[in-house]
């Protein structure tokens, strides 16, 4: 089914798809990785977190953590 588009303006993107008109089948993907230490993630209003000694393990031994291609 045609879509009539009127004008537009993005002003960011930050990741995504934009798509105009038809499509059968959009899937995007993505994956990512982080590390921190402990109690360094914590969210809200009031937050005490009294640590003692912090060691984040960052050595990764995989190859793929999470296939991203073909994983429809």
């Amino acid at each position: 089914m045609p879509a009539i588009i009127g004008p537009v303006q993005i002003i960011n993107v930050g990741g995504g798809i934009v798509q105009f008109g038809d499509s059968l089948y959009i899937s995007p993907k993505s994956n990512s990785k982080s590390t921190s230490g402990q109690g360094a993630l914590n969210t809200g209003g009031f937050i005490i977190t009294n640590n003692g000694l912090n060691a984040s393990n960052v050595l990764d031994t995989n190859l793929i953590d999470q296939p991203t291609v073909g994983n429809n």
